[in-house]
Protein backbone atom coordinates (compact mmCIF):
# COMPACT_ATOMS: atom_id res chain seq x y z
CA UNK A 1 0.00 0.00 0.00
CA UNK A 2 2.53 2.23 0.60
CA UNK A 3 4.58 1.30 -2.56
CA UNK A 4 1.05 2.41 -4.36
CA UNK A 5 0.64 5.51 -2.85
CA UNK A 6 4.15 6.49 -3.90
CA UNK A 7 3.31 5.39 -7.48
CA UNK A 8 0.42 7.12 -7.58
CA UNK A 9 1.68 10.57 -6.08
CA UNK A 10 4.48 10.15 -8.27
CA UNK A 11 2.13 10.07 -11.48
CA UNK A 12 -0.52 12.46 -10.42
CA UNK A 13 2.74 14.51 -10.29
CA UNK A 14 3.07 14.71 -13.78
CA UNK A 15 -0.22 14.65 -15.06
CA UNK A 16 -0.57 17.73 -12.75
CA UNK A 17 2.38 19.01 -14.91
CA UNK A 18 1.02 17.86 -18.03
CA UNK A 19 -2.27 19.93 -17.90
CA UNK A 20 -0.02 23.06 -16.79
CA UNK A 21 2.11 23.00 -20.00
CA UNK A 22 -0.75 22.35 -22.10
CA UNK A 23 -2.60 25.18 -21.14
CA UNK A 24 0.37 27.61 -21.11
CA UNK A 25 1.01 26.60 -24.51
CA UNK A 26 -2.71 27.13 -25.89
CA UNK A 27 -2.43 30.81 -23.49
CA UNK A 28 1.21 31.61 -25.52
CA UNK A 29 -0.86 31.06 -29.02
CA UNK A 30 -3.58 32.59 -28.06
CA UNK A 31 -1.42 35.60 -26.40
CA UNK A 32 0.61 36.22 -29.70
CA UNK A 33 -2.62 36.31 -31.97
CA UNK A 34 -3.59 39.04 -30.08
CA UNK A 35 -0.07 40.60 -29.76
CA UNK A 36 -0.93 41.08 -25.71
CA UNK A 37 3.26 41.48 -24.24
CA UNK A 38 1.97 41.74 -20.82
CA UNK A 39 0.18 38.31 -20.93
CA UNK A 40 3.43 36.82 -22.60
CA UNK A 41 5.82 38.10 -19.90
CA UNK A 42 3.65 36.16 -17.26
CA UNK A 43 3.57 33.30 -19.50
CA UNK A 44 7.59 33.04 -19.33
CA UNK A 45 7.83 33.20 -16.01
CA UNK A 46 5.19 30.55 -16.14
CA UNK A 47 7.45 28.73 -18.55
CA UNK A 48 10.14 29.01 -15.96
CA UNK A 49 8.53 27.82 -12.60
CA UNK A 50 7.51 25.05 -15.13
CA UNK A 51 10.69 24.10 -16.14
CA UNK A 52 12.11 23.98 -12.50
CA UNK A 53 8.85 21.47 -11.57
CA UNK A 54 9.96 19.36 -14.23
CA UNK A 55 13.40 18.79 -13.50
CA UNK A 56 12.50 18.66 -9.74
CA UNK A 57 10.17 15.63 -10.52
CA UNK A 58 13.03 14.22 -13.11
CA UNK A 59 15.15 13.65 -10.05
CA UNK A 60 12.39 11.30 -8.43
CA UNK A 61 12.66 9.17 -11.29
CA UNK A 62 16.21 8.34 -9.35
CA UNK A 63 14.15 7.78 -6.31
CA UNK A 64 12.09 4.78 -7.30
CA UNK A 65 14.44 2.18 -5.81
CA UNK A 66 12.93 -0.48 -3.99
CA UNK A 67 14.00 0.96 -0.18
CA UNK A 68 13.99 4.86 -1.59
CA UNK A 69 11.33 6.07 0.09
CA UNK A 70 12.53 5.14 3.52
CA UNK A 71 14.59 6.31 6.54
CA UNK A 72 17.96 6.01 6.80
CA UNK A 73 21.07 4.96 9.15
CA UNK A 74 23.80 7.35 8.34
CA UNK A 75 27.13 6.28 10.24
CA UNK A 76 30.33 8.48 9.84
CA UNK A 77 33.72 6.77 10.57
CA UNK A 78 37.13 8.58 11.42
CA UNK A 79 39.88 7.24 9.26
CA UNK A 80 43.87 7.18 9.63
CA UNK A 81 44.83 9.96 11.31
CA UNK A 82 44.09 9.93 15.04
CA UNK A 83 42.62 13.63 16.16
CA UNK A 84 42.49 15.24 13.14
CA UNK A 85 40.95 12.80 11.41
CA UNK A 86 38.04 12.44 14.29
CA UNK A 87 37.63 16.43 13.90
CA UNK A 88 37.14 16.27 10.70
CA UNK A 89 34.65 12.92 10.93
CA UNK A 90 32.76 15.44 13.49
CA UNK A 91 32.52 17.94 11.02
CA UNK A 92 30.88 15.67 8.33
CA UNK A 93 28.40 14.71 11.55
CA UNK A 94 27.33 18.34 12.14
CA UNK A 95 27.23 18.95 8.21
CA UNK A 96 24.55 16.30 7.45
CA UNK A 97 22.71 17.46 10.39
CA UNK A 98 22.53 20.54 9.32
CA UNK A 99 21.47 19.65 6.35
CA UNK A 100 19.15 17.51 7.31
CA UNK A 101 17.48 20.17 9.16
CA UNK A 102 17.28 22.19 5.99
CA UNK A 103 15.21 19.57 4.28
CA UNK A 104 12.87 18.93 7.47
CA UNK A 105 13.72 15.83 8.62
CA UNK A 106 14.14 14.21 11.99
CA UNK A 107 17.44 13.24 13.23
CA UNK A 108 18.22 10.87 16.33
CA UNK A 109 21.76 10.05 16.92
CA UNK A 110 22.02 6.19 18.08
CA UNK A 111 25.54 6.10 18.78
CA UNK A 112 28.81 8.75 19.73
CA UNK A 113 31.74 7.78 20.15
CA UNK A 114 34.01 10.82 20.99
CA UNK A 115 37.64 10.89 20.09
CA UNK A 116 40.54 11.19 22.35
CA UNK A 117 41.05 14.75 22.50
CA UNK A 118 38.30 16.18 20.07
CA UNK A 119 36.17 14.99 17.65
CA UNK A 120 34.56 11.73 17.04
CA UNK A 121 35.32 8.42 16.40
CA UNK A 122 32.45 7.59 14.97
CA UNK A 123 28.54 8.12 15.22
CA UNK A 124 25.42 6.53 14.06
CA UNK A 125 22.37 9.16 13.22
CA UNK A 126 18.74 8.12 11.92
CA UNK A 127 17.52 9.85 9.71
CA UNK A 128 13.80 10.20 9.46
CA UNK A 129 12.13 12.17 6.56
CA UNK A 130 10.46 11.36 3.06
CA UNK A 131 12.94 9.18 1.08
CA UNK A 132 15.69 10.05 3.53
CA UNK A 133 17.63 6.59 2.22
CA UNK A 134 16.62 7.81 -1.31
CA UNK A 135 18.65 11.21 -1.02
CA UNK A 136 21.38 10.15 1.13
CA UNK A 137 22.44 6.87 -0.94
CA UNK A 138 24.80 8.48 -2.81
CA UNK A 139 26.99 9.60 0.29
CA UNK A 140 28.34 6.67 0.60
CA UNK A 141 32.06 6.26 0.40
CA UNK A 142 35.08 7.83 1.52
CA UNK A 143 35.51 12.04 2.26
CA UNK A 144 38.55 14.11 1.81
CA UNK A 145 39.40 16.90 4.00
CA UNK A 146 42.47 19.01 2.82
CA UNK A 147 43.25 21.81 5.26
CA UNK A 148 45.71 23.64 7.77
CA UNK A 149 45.15 21.90 11.15
CA UNK A 150 43.78 23.65 14.35
CA UNK A 151 45.77 21.12 16.07
CA UNK A 152 49.34 21.46 14.15
CA UNK A 153 51.56 23.79 16.30
CA UNK A 154 53.40 24.10 12.74
CA UNK A 155 50.33 25.22 10.93
CA UNK A 156 51.48 22.42 8.35
CA UNK A 157 48.75 20.99 5.60
CA UNK A 158 46.84 18.28 6.67
CA UNK A 159 44.74 15.49 4.98
CA UNK A 160 41.98 13.73 6.83
CA UNK A 161 39.62 10.99 5.88
CA UNK A 162 36.61 9.44 7.06
CA UNK A 163 34.11 7.11 5.64
CA UNK A 164 30.28 7.74 5.82
CA UNK A 165 27.86 4.69 5.06
CA UNK A 166 23.98 4.85 4.46
CA UNK A 167 21.63 2.33 4.91
CA UNK A 168 17.75 2.26 5.06
CA UNK A 169 15.65 1.47 7.69
CA UNK A 170 13.86 -1.53 6.89
CA UNK A 171 10.42 -2.83 8.08
CA UNK A 172 10.01 -5.82 9.82
CA UNK A 173 8.36 -7.25 6.91
CA UNK A 174 11.70 -7.66 5.31
CA UNK A 175 13.62 -10.73 5.92
CA UNK A 176 17.01 -10.47 7.37
CA UNK A 177 17.54 -13.99 8.90
CA UNK A 178 19.59 -13.07 12.24
CA UNK A 179 19.89 -16.31 14.15
CA UNK A 180 20.00 -15.92 18.19
CA UNK A 181 23.05 -17.90 18.34
CA UNK A 182 24.99 -15.54 15.98
CA UNK A 183 24.35 -12.59 18.10
CA UNK A 184 26.68 -11.90 20.96
CA UNK A 185 25.42 -8.97 23.06
CA UNK A 186 27.60 -7.00 25.66
CA UNK A 187 25.87 -4.55 28.05
CA UNK A 188 27.83 -1.68 29.79
CA UNK A 189 27.06 1.84 31.21
CA UNK A 190 25.63 4.74 29.41
CA UNK A 191 27.94 8.04 28.78
CA UNK A 192 25.71 10.81 30.31
CA UNK A 193 26.06 14.50 30.86
CA UNK A 194 26.71 14.21 34.36
CA UNK A 195 24.81 14.67 37.61
CA UNK A 196 21.33 12.92 37.46
CA UNK A 197 21.36 12.16 33.76
CA UNK A 198 23.80 9.67 34.56
CA UNK A 199 23.17 6.01 33.77
CA UNK A 200 23.70 3.93 37.25
CA UNK A 201 22.72 0.90 35.60
CA UNK A 202 24.05 -0.98 32.04
CA UNK A 203 21.83 -0.13 29.57
CA UNK A 204 24.02 0.46 27.27
CA UNK A 205 24.22 -2.37 23.96
CA UNK A 206 26.84 -3.62 21.66
CA UNK A 207 26.00 -6.58 19.56
CA UNK A 208 28.65 -8.33 17.86
CA UNK A 209 27.03 -10.70 14.91
CA UNK A 210 29.87 -13.17 15.18
CA UNK A 211 29.47 -14.69 11.01
CA UNK A 212 30.39 -11.38 9.59
CA UNK A 213 32.07 -9.48 12.72
CA UNK A 214 29.67 -6.76 12.17
CA UNK A 215 29.59 -4.49 16.02
CA UNK A 216 26.74 -1.84 16.46
CA UNK A 217 26.64 -0.07 19.68
CA UNK A 218 23.50 1.98 20.70
CA UNK A 219 22.79 4.17 24.04
CA UNK A 220 20.46 6.68 22.98
CA UNK A 221 17.72 5.10 24.88
CA UNK A 222 17.39 4.87 28.74
CA UNK A 223 16.73 1.18 28.79
CA UNK A 224 18.65 -1.89 27.94
CA UNK A 225 15.58 -3.55 25.86
CA UNK A 226 15.14 -0.02 24.04
CA UNK A 227 18.51 0.15 22.92
CA UNK A 228 18.69 -3.58 22.09
CA UNK A 229 15.82 -3.04 19.81
CA UNK A 230 17.51 0.35 18.18
CA UNK A 231 20.78 -2.01 17.84
CA UNK A 232 19.30 -4.57 16.00
CA UNK A 233 17.32 -2.37 13.70
CA UNK A 234 21.06 -1.12 12.83
CA UNK A 235 22.26 -4.80 12.81
CA UNK A 236 19.34 -5.58 10.23
CA UNK A 237 19.77 -2.70 8.10
CA UNK A 238 23.77 -3.09 7.74
CA UNK A 239 23.35 -7.15 6.67
CA UNK A 240 21.09 -6.14 3.98
CA UNK A 241 23.63 -3.56 2.69
CA UNK A 242 26.49 -5.95 3.04
CA UNK A 243 24.35 -8.47 0.72
CA UNK A 244 23.35 -5.48 -1.55
CA UNK A 245 26.91 -4.67 -2.28
CA UNK A 246 27.48 -8.12 -3.13
CA UNK A 247 25.01 -8.25 -4.93
CA UNK A 248 26.57 -4.91 -7.16
CA UNK A 249 29.98 -6.72 -7.11
CA UNK A 250 29.06 -9.86 -8.69
CA UNK A 251 26.74 -8.13 -11.27
CA UNK A 252 29.86 -5.54 -12.16
CA UNK A 253 32.16 -8.70 -12.15
CA UNK A 254 29.66 -10.24 -14.71
CA UNK A 255 30.07 -7.13 -16.66
CA UNK A 256 33.71 -7.70 -16.62
CA UNK A 257 34.52 -4.76 -14.50
CA UNK A 258 35.11 -5.71 -10.38
CA UNK A 259 33.99 -2.54 -8.19
CA UNK A 260 35.40 -2.67 -4.69
CA UNK A 261 32.71 -1.45 -2.66
CA UNK A 262 33.02 0.32 0.83
CA UNK A 263 35.68 2.16 2.14
CA UNK A 264 37.63 2.11 -1.24
CA UNK A 265 35.99 4.86 -2.66
CA UNK A 266 36.89 8.20 -2.42
CA UNK A 267 33.81 10.31 -3.53
CA UNK A 268 34.47 13.81 -2.52
CA UNK A 269 37.52 16.22 -1.87
CA UNK A 270 36.96 19.31 0.79
CA UNK A 271 40.05 22.11 0.05
CA UNK A 272 39.94 24.70 2.75
CA UNK A 273 43.88 25.33 1.93
CA UNK A 274 45.32 26.88 -0.17
CA UNK A 275 41.59 27.87 -2.08
CA UNK A 276 38.53 27.05 -1.07
CA UNK A 277 36.84 23.88 -3.44
CA UNK A 278 34.09 21.42 -3.06
CA UNK A 279 34.76 18.70 -5.98
CA UNK A 280 32.45 15.45 -6.38
CA UNK A 281 34.76 12.83 -7.58
CA UNK A 282 31.63 11.40 -9.73
CA UNK A 283 29.57 13.81 -11.07
CA UNK A 284 32.08 16.72 -11.50
CA UNK A 285 30.40 19.07 -9.62
CA UNK A 286 32.61 21.63 -7.45
CA UNK A 287 31.67 25.12 -5.87
CA UNK A 288 33.85 27.12 -4.53
CA UNK A 289 32.04 28.01 -1.37
CA UNK A 290 33.30 25.33 0.69
CA UNK A 291 31.67 26.75 3.88
CA UNK A 292 28.24 26.65 3.01
CA UNK A 293 28.48 22.87 2.17
CA UNK A 294 29.77 22.38 5.38
CA UNK A 295 26.54 24.24 6.85
CA UNK A 296 24.54 21.95 4.87
CA UNK A 297 24.20 22.72 1.64
CA UNK A 298 24.90 19.76 -0.31
CA UNK A 299 21.33 19.58 -2.10
CA UNK A 300 23.50 20.40 -5.07
CA UNK A 301 25.90 17.70 -5.12
CA UNK A 302 22.83 15.19 -4.25
CA UNK A 303 20.77 16.39 -7.22
CA UNK A 304 23.58 15.91 -9.38
CA UNK A 305 24.46 12.49 -8.34
CA UNK A 306 20.86 12.02 -8.74
CA UNK A 307 20.85 13.05 -11.95
CA UNK A 308 23.81 11.13 -13.18
CA UNK A 309 21.95 7.97 -11.89
CA UNK A 310 18.99 8.84 -14.71
CA UNK A 311 21.35 9.31 -17.72
CA UNK A 312 21.19 13.32 -17.33
CA UNK A 313 25.56 13.40 -16.18
CA UNK A 314 26.05 15.12 -18.71
CA UNK A 315 23.61 18.36 -17.30
CA UNK A 316 25.92 18.61 -14.25
CA UNK A 317 29.82 16.96 -15.00
CA UNK A 318 31.88 19.69 -14.86
CA UNK A 319 29.79 22.56 -13.71
CA UNK A 320 30.97 25.07 -11.14
CA UNK A 321 28.25 25.98 -9.18
CA UNK A 322 28.44 30.26 -7.90
CA UNK A 323 28.95 31.18 -4.63
CA UNK A 324 24.94 32.30 -4.02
Amino acid sequence: MRRLSALRDLIEGWQSLTDRVQDAIELVEMAEEEGDEASLAELAEEAQDLEREIDQQELMLALSGEFDDRDAILSIHAGEGGTEAQDWAEMLLRMYLRWAEKKGFKTTILDRMPGEEAGIKSATVEVKGPYAYGYLKGEKGNHRLVRISPFDSGARRHTSFAKVEVMPVLDDDIKIDIHPKDIKMDVFLSGGAGGQNVQKNATAVRLTHIPTGIVVTCQNERSQTQNRETAMKILKSRLYQMELEKKQAREAALRGKYVKPGFGTRIRNYVLHPYQMVKDERTGYETGNAQAVLDGELDPFIDAWLKMQIGKGEAVTGVEATDH
